[in-house]
């Protein structure tokens, strides 16, 4: 039998309230939590926010992220058609979200 994991404390949001707390198990729950089945190339971007968020403690809007996206990853996955088709209509704040970080400053 499985062991399940709670979910960690949250704002009004849904965002982390503590950021140590994120795992990808953790990622998982908040996807589904917005009926989003978490993929290796969710999981990919995700982590390269995470890296972005430890080099600039900060969550990037859309353009910063496609374009440090594109540093990362091929071209094809880093528009922000794929990223809606992955995350929905507000992908930044998605991401973010999933990813256990703050919600980025311009996002409402």
């Amino acid at each position: 039998m499985a062991k399940e994991i709670a979910l960690p404390a949250l704002d009004p949001e849904g965002f982390l309230v503590d950021l140590n707390h994120w795992t990808p198990a953790v990622a998982k729950l908040l996807a589904a939590q917005d009926a989003i089945q978490l993929t290796s190339e969710h999981l990919d971007i995700i982590l390269l926010l995470r890296d972005f968020y430890q080099t600039y403690q900060l969550s990037p809007a859309m353009r910063p992220l496609t374009n440090y996206l594109r540093q990362h990853l091929a071209a094809e996955k880093t528009s922000s058609i794929y990223l809606m088709q992955l995350f929905g209509q507000s992908p930044a704040k998605a991401m973010a979200r999933y990813a256990g970080l703050p919600k980025p400053d311009n996002c409402l």
